[in-house]
């Protein structure tokens, strides 16, 4: 067992991420990155450093022919047995998380874009810009509406029930078959420029997303066609940030969640476990108050602030729950 999969195992096994261990050795992300990879190996200090933030011989560390099991040590062992992966369900996991990546982002597009037709018709309807009444307007918009939905519905579930071979690898505590991290991590380092440049155009949009409306205030307040296609705009600009953060941000996941790290540490999927019906509660509860607040006042332009808004506060609600379970 060569050191960098030693290194690998016992970070793991403690459940620090890459960035918790190069800050309790005093280097870099990078660094131990590249001892994990094998592209480079760490120096004498750090390897006695190491040897006793793990708990273990430098011996053990350094010598080939040994492998953990050698020696008894000091490190954290989790209650639950770590599964292996193969490289084949690797690779595999990752392409199931691009192809997924692009699904679900449609269907949420879909989700933001469905109101669009339905605010269209009944604005024009209203200013008397159409032939169509208020009725069949509504009744045509509602029915777009509804069709995109359920084409986003069915998205989201077929994209679930082909994920469910992989649930595994986002839940349970895994160990990696040798050459799978360093491979996960080149691939990784291929995606990092597009998954900054998408995250980031993506909250930029959604920031920028709400200059039709201030400019409608601005200059035509009052006109209701102007009013319209505003808040059309404003959520076809919403709809097309939010795609691309849920893209990108889904298969940078897929390598978090190899390499155990972010949001899929050990110690975050133990987390994760304990929130799981808080999760289910609460986004439910967010749904339905988007969808009963948007209808009654129909005020789509206003009403997709929901989303940010929930974001953040679930944050708050999972770390109250956290301070909870501490007492």
């Amino acid at each position: 067992m060569i050191l960098a999969d030693k290194i690998i195992e016992l970070r793991k096994k403690n459940g620090w991420t890459q960035e918790e261990l190069a800050e309790k050795l005093d280097v870099s992300r990078q660094s131990i990155s590249k001892w994990e990879s094998a592209q480079s190996v760490p120096d004498m200090n750090r390897l006695i450093a190491m040897s006793q933030i793990f708990g273990v011989s430098t011996d053990l560390l350094l010598k080939d022919e040994l492998d953990l099991s050698n020696q008894q040590s000091t490190y954290i062992v989790d209650e639950d047995t770590a599964r292996m992966v193969t490289m084949e369900e690797a690779n595999s996991y990752l392409d199931h998380r691009d192809l997924s990546s692009r699904r679900i982002a449609l269907g949420v597009f879909l989700c933001i874009v469905s109101p669009i037709l339905l605010i269209i018709l009944d604005g024009l309807s209203e200013a008397g810009k159409m032939s169509l009444s208020a009725n069949q307007a509504n009744g045509l918009g509602l029915l777009v509406l509804f069709l995109l939905i359920g084409a986003a519905a069915a998205l989201f579930i077929t994209t679930g029930l082909r994920g469910n071979d992989y649930e595994y690898l986002e839940k349970e505590n895994l160990e990696t078959a040798y050459g799978v991290s360093g491979m996960v991590r080149e691939r990784r380092e291929r995606y990092r420029k597009t998954f900054t440049v998408q995250l980031t155009t993506g909250i930029v949009l959604c920031i920028v997303a709400a200059i039709p409306i201030f400019l409608t205030e601005l200059f035509a307040q009052g006109n209701t066609v102007a009013e319209v296609f505003a808040t059309s705009t404003l959520l076809m600009i919403v709809a097309v940030g939010v795609l691309l953060i849920v893209r990108t941000c889904i298969i940078w996941g897929g390598f978090q969640a190899l390499l155990e790290e972010g949001d899929y540490s050990r110690s975050e999927k133990a987390e994760s476990r304990k929130n799981s019906p808080l999760a289910a509660i609460y986004w439910s509860a967010v749904t339905l108050g988007y969808l009963a607040w948007s209808f009654i006042t129909m005020n789509w332009h206003q009403t997709w602030i929901v989303w940010p808004i929930a974001g953040v506060g679930y944050g708050l609600v999972t770390a109250i729950a956290r301070a909870l379970r501490a007492r």
